[in-house]
């Protein structure tokens, strides 16, 4: 662990970790104490890690599977056949205002281009999220968009993170899509609760515990060790709050794709009450090649999983393949 001088003590605000978060490879590597010869590059996806994630990165260790995903390196410069901009084909189902509508029944809205971490293999890592993410002047049309669906049930919050929006900017979104009768459900994708657990704050469980809406806060987690006591008594008041809690995982090269790892991290996630949901394959966005697992691989390990795991402890293998009505789930 990096030592205490170095990191500063949780009871800092969550904006003022994000306003001093690690930006530059140069300072993360001198914090973490890695080798000189440590080779980091420059990349206009910028490095961007909080202080209390990186505080559970091993000292010394380059091959550490948390620094593994949110470091640079030289081969996502590689161009691999098949890995694209837009892996999801997410923009040609753009509606305006942030607005994303792939499938029956729920809308994604794209509320921010910010998060707290940069994840290497992130697949909205070239999304332009300049003219494609939903503004407060846009609230109205995301509002008569869904109103005009009445299938629609559920709104996903998305970006980004949603959970970089102050307390009273997200009252405010949720006020407004509360007055949707139609809606039943609130979906909140964020990596905020693990990466920078001080964003559990008591105005967020004000709103949460407060909602018509059932709130469903799917974190997002790779490995066992980005789950210490911080991140599991924040995610155990948002579940006394009344979030249904469940984890997506992405199969990562060199950080998860041992059986060890990820049984190991489905019974943490279990611990702090959090449903370990979806595995991801990896999305093949351009410059996340080196992370690829193969089909055959993934396979195996989950088969593997099951055999040590009980089954409401193995998260379903899955895949998104544009133009699919749902996930699809691998066999």
């Amino acid at each position: 662990m990096i030592p205490r001088s170095r990191v500063p003590l949780y009871d800092h605000s969550w904006q003022w970790h994000l306003r001093n978060a690690f930006r530059t490879a140069g300072d993360l590597i001198d914090a973490l104490g890695l080798p000189p010869d440590t080779v980091a590059v420059d990349s206009e996806f910028p490095l961007l890690a909080t202080r209390p994630f990186v505080a559970r990165m091993e000292q010394g260790n380059p091959r550490d599977p948390l620094l593994l995903q949110i470091l640079p390196q030289a081969r996502e410069s590689d161009e691999v056949a098949g890995y694209t901009g837009d892996p999801l084909d997410e923009r040609s189902h753009a509606e305006g205002a942030g607005i994303i509508h792939k499938y029956h029944g729920r809308v994604l809205l794209v509320t921010t281009g910010a998060c707290a971490v940069n994840c290497r293999y992130c697949f909205r890592r070239h999304f332009p999220y300049d003219e494609a993410r939903l503004t407060t002047r846009q609230w109205d049309f995301m509002l008569d968009y869904i109103r005009r669906d009445s299938a629609i049930r559920e709104v996903i919050l998305s970006g980004g993170d949603p959970l970089i929006m102050t307390d009273d900017q997200l009252s405010e979104l949720v006020h407004g899509l509360e007055s949707l009768d139609q809606l039943t459900h609130l979906r909140i994708h964020t990596r905020l609760p693990v990466v920078l657990p001080q964003r559990v704050t008591s105005g967020l469980l004000e709103l949460f515990a407060g909602s018509r809406l059932k709130v469903i806060v799917v974190i997002h987690t790779n490995h066992s060790r980005e789950l210490d006591d911080q991140v599991a008594s924040g995610l155990g008041r948002l579940a006394a709050a009344g979030a249904l809690l469940l984890n997506q995982s992405v199969l990562l090269k060199d950080v998860n794709n041992n059986a060890d790892a990820l049984c190991e991290l489905s019974w943490q996630l279990s611990m702090a009450g959090v449903v370990p949901y979806y595995l991801h394959m990896l999305d093949k966005v351009a410059g996340a090649a080196h992370f690829e697992v193969s089909r055959t691989g993934a396979l195996r390990l989950i088969d593997e999983v099951r055999d040590r795991m009980p089954g409401y402890l193995v998260p379903r293998l899955v895949s998104e393949i544009p133009g699919h009505p749902a996930k699809q789930e691998i066999r």
